[in-house]
């Protein structure tokens, strides 16, 4: 089963399993790990599920609606930002490894 590995700006770390076909917003949000909000549901309209992809994940070319989106975020974008809500476990990825940013709002 896909991997995600969740890193808080205060050091603490969740790992959790995700079932193919799960986003990384939702697998969040299942799995109670703070920090992802996901307040339009995975529709790509809101970027409360922004994340920093580490380096090496060979995730597929962001959309246009996810590039629109990412210029909405709260905290800053940078080259690894990316919406939860558009990576999904198993077609996008086994293992994974995002880091959070300090707030969503």
């Amino acid at each position: 089963m896909p991997k995600i590995t969740y890193h808080h700006p205060d050091g603490e770390v969740d790992t959790v399993e995700a079932p193919d076909g799960t986003s990384v917003m939702r697998a969040a949000l299942v799995n109670s790990v703070d920090g992802i909000i996901g307040e339009c549901g995975g529709q790509a309209m809101c970027a409360t599920c922004h994340v920093y992809v580490r380096e090496g994940a060979g995730l597929p070319e962001i959309s246009e609606d996810e590039d629109e989106m990412l210029d909405c975020t709260t905290e800053d974008r940078q080259d690894s930002s990316r919406l939860g809500c558009q990576i999904v476990a198993g077609r996008d990825f086994d293992e994974l490894e995002v880091d959070l940013p300090a707030t969503q709002n």
